[in-house]
């Protein structure tokens, strides 16, 4: 799939605008396809760069600054910034693709009503994030934290 191409992979809708996803992740739309179905999820996807997710954090939630994930709810989306990722997963000591399947998981998560805001709503959530990724065999992140 070429960068800034649509795709239906799974039933789920992958639009791919930044190439290093690619260059990477192996098979991109088979991870985001499995992280989905894991977590009972059909948003769409669409993984962007820095500078569009900042925009769109911006525009929608005061925020001039990139973040790694923002989900939307009508119509359900999950959208990813590279470089954000891309730098978390390197400070966190894990690859691009483990770290890139806890966000669509979380974002999954989101769209279904879970927050972090409180430590409470935080640790549920966190919870249903580790039972999801051990499905999928990626690492616990919360462990050793």
């Amino acid at each position: 799939m070429e960068p800034g191409s649509t795709s239906p992979f799974g039933g789920v809708e992958i639009v791919i605008t930044d190439r290093r996803w690619h260059a990477h992740v192996r098979d991109v739309p088979r991870l985001v396809a499995r992280a989905l179905l894991a977590a009972d999820c059909a948003a769409s996807v669409a993984l962007t760069d820095d500078r569009t997710v900042q925009r769109l954090n911006y525009r929608d939630r005061g925020k001039n600054k990139p973040t790694n994930v923002l989900t939307y709810e009508h119509p359900q989306e999950i959208l990813l910034a590279f470089g954000v990722v891309q730098r978390e997963a390197a400070r966190e000591g894990k690859s691009i693709a483990a770290h890139l399947t806890h966000l669509l998981v979380h974002g999954a998560l989101h769209l279904q009503g879970y927050d972090h805001h409180h430590p409470g709503e935080a640790r549920e959530m966190e919870s249903e994030e580790a039972k999801i990724l051990a499905r999928l065999r990626v690492p616990n992140p919360w462990k050793n934290r």
